[in-house]
């Protein structure tokens, strides 16, 4: 197996957070924006996984995709696997919006990183951070919803973070090692 990993995403600060977390385990890693089809279902395991079979289909080699979804508790799990969709439509204006000033703000955010080889099945891998939902946006460092998340134990957004602290302690970082501990390992060479 190569080390050099094809990741379908054209957001900029996801390969940048792959690159930081894969490093260490020698995997260099090169983009491509051919995740194609989002579908929507009640997961991001199964978003990531549709993605990755259908782009290794079409690539014709394999390849690696991440979906990830901020849900908050008190929202019943919203916005969950939608959150790219509610990102571009109500915004973080509009989430710290929904919860007022209720002091429940628990959150978690889940990543899912499926890598398919083509004609092969995905595999996915999965991570989880614990936390909550600041009351304003802070820190200019991330994307998506890292301004309003504040992982459990900790006192900075994931936007006051850099790239490697984030990385460090993040559902993308947990699910990605789990990924390379995997692809690294004898039984998969």
């Amino acid at each position: 197996m190569s080390d050099a990993v094809l990741f379908a995403t054209s957001n900029h600060g996801k390969l940048k957070e792959a690159r930081v977390i894969l490093a260490p385990y020698g995997i260099t890693v090169e983009s491509i924006d051919a995740k194609g089809e989002e579908i929507q279902a009640d997961s991001t395991a199964k978003v990531a996984a549709h993605s990755a079979k259908a782009a290794a289909a079409r690539l014709g080699r394999a390849v690696l995709v991440e979906d990830a979804g901020l849900s908050v508790d008190s929202l019943n799990g919203f916005p969950g696997p939608y959150s790219a969709y509610v990102l571009r439509t109500i915004g973080i204006a509009g989430i710290i919006e929904l919860l007022g000033k209720s002091s429940r703000r628990g959150a978690h955010f889940s990543s899912s990183v499926a890598y398919c080889e083509p004609s092969e099945s995905p595999r996915v891998f999965e991570g989880i951070v614990e936390g909550r939902v600041a009351g304003s946006p802070a820190g200019r460092n991330g994307f998506g919803f890292d301004p309003i998340f504040i992982a459990k134990g900790h006192r900075k957004t994931f936007g006051e973070l850099t790239t490697e602290e984030k990385s460090g302690l993040s559902h993308r970082g947990t699910a990605l090692r789990k990924f390379a501990a995997w692809y690294t390992s004898p039984a998969t060479q």
